[in-house]
């Protein structure tokens, strides 16, 4: 676990700058909500006339008057996105920084497999994904708590749940590429989240491109889907499920067999 401790070490000031930017993000969104509850009733009227615009977003099935339709459209979107950037990078760097910062060459001669190499790379990606959600987590309970708030703990679980899952497929599915590159990957990493993000508002604007929500893993973290059903779905969130397993995969058989520059 040597390496594992390394690569926490490694990525430490990178996961604290993150985690603290989208928890703060959160507290202020959920802070605001009592100066908002108020004239929240009218917006949730206008944004549900909107037609194409409110359905790309979900906002015409949420209750703005309540905290948690409030909570899954403006701070949903922060955590879902947060969360998601800081996933990609973390998957799209995990093996190719090793020839692009040229400590390949000290890794791999030591008594390790590269199998072991790629274990506990992934496992220091999960890490610090587990961190970054128990800490939003944790700030979302507080400051839900300082307002008076109480929303429903199930239908809460549930998005986090989703969150963390869209986290840990973009992470996995980038982790793979990562396994094929040496160089350049963040713009890809921040690519392939943006697209998955944008791919989500094609899929709601038009019933004809419906299946692109098996796609992307915004598919299943619909806040207004969760918060109406009551559900994630599980659909989506099986074809994810094997993107994520794939991506994982490619890596470990594309790292023992590649050429190390």
């Amino acid at each position: 676990m040597i390496l594992l401790k390394h690569e926490l070490k490694q990525g430490r000031f990178s996961l604290m700058i993150w985690t603290a930017v989208i928890a703060f993000m959160l507290a202020v969104c959920i802070l605001i909500y009592p100066e908002m509850s108020s004239q929240m009733t009218e917006v949730s009227s206008m944004f549900s006339e909107m037609g194409s615009f409110s359905a790309a977003f979900g906002m015409d099935r949420l209750n703005f008057g309540e905290f948690i339709g409030f909570f899954g459209v403006e701070c949903g979107n922060i955590v879902g996105m947060g969360g998601a950037f800081f996933a990609s990078l973390l998957g799209i760097s995990a093996l190719a920084k090793e020839e692009r910062e040229h400590t390949a060459e000290f890794l791999l001669t030591h008594p390790v497999r590269r199998r072991k190499v790629v274990t506990e790379k992934l496992l220091s990606v999960l890490a610090q994904i587990v961190i970054l959600n128990a800490v939003v987590i944790g700030v979302t309970a507080l400051s839900t708590l300082i307002i008076g708030e109480k929303p429903e703990a199930k239908t809460m679980a549930l998005l986090f749940l989703a969150y963390f899952i869209l986290q840990i497929e973009i992470a996995a599915i980038c982790f793979g590429i990562s396994a094929f590159i040496s160089r350049g990957g963040l713009g890809i990493g921040l690519g392939m989240a943006a697209l998955f993000y944008f791919l989500n508002i094609v899929a709601n604007l038009s019933e004809d491109v419906k299946f692109l929500k098996y796609i992307t893993p915004f598919g299943y973290t619909e806040s207004a889907d969760i918060i109406t059903d009551g559900s994630i779905n599980m659909q989506y969130l099986s074809v994810g499920a094997v993107f994520a397993l794939m991506g994982i995969a490619a890596a470990f058989y594309r790292y023992g067999k590649k050429d190390i520059a």
